[in-house]
């Protein structure tokens, strides 16, 4: 296994390593407590291009129907009527724009689409490793936080 940090040298078509990969949530209430989530079905990928990170994009598809919140009850309750799991059963994110805001650091900015509803959205994104493995291609490590509410 070798590392690569340079960035010119991730210029590729990437696929989610879903065994490495998690989409959680936190809603926050004004009364009560947090809510933390994740969803558990989703596929998606990413061109990079290090030359240029403007060129780069996201697409990401979940699975709404997989949302869990550790209550059953809670859980079937967002299915149905927050997510309209019957004619809505995936959430979708494509990316509009790229803008590298440090080093290793960018903004993703996208189309976010839930139960229809298409709000633009913001995530930084942070690069935190690149290796090589002997048994399979290239492996970009990074963890995102959205920054912004539709």
């Amino acid at each position: 296994m070798t590392s690569t940090t340079v960035l010119r040298d991730l210029t590729g078509t990437y696929t989610l390593d879903l065994a490495r990969t998690r989409i959680s949530f936190v809603a926050r209430h004004t009364i009560g407590p947090s809510v933390r989530g994740r969803f558990d079905q989703f596929e998606g990928g990413a061109y990079l291009d290090g030359g240029d990170p403007s060129r780069s994009s996201v697409e990401l598809t979940i699975q709404a129907g997989s949302i869990q919140t550790h209550n059953r009850q809670r859980d079937d309750y967002l299915r149905g009527k927050y997510l309209s799991l019957a004619g809505h059963p995936t959430i979708t994110f494509t990316s509009r724009q790229v803008k590298q805001a440090g080093k290793t650091a960018f903004e993703l900015t996208g189309d976010l689409t839930i139960r229809g509803v298409t709000n633009s959205i913001t995530v930084d994104f942070e690069l935190t490793g690149a290796e090589h493995y002997p048994s399979s291609n290239l492996r970009v490590h990074s963890q995102g936080q959205r920054h912004d509410q539709p």
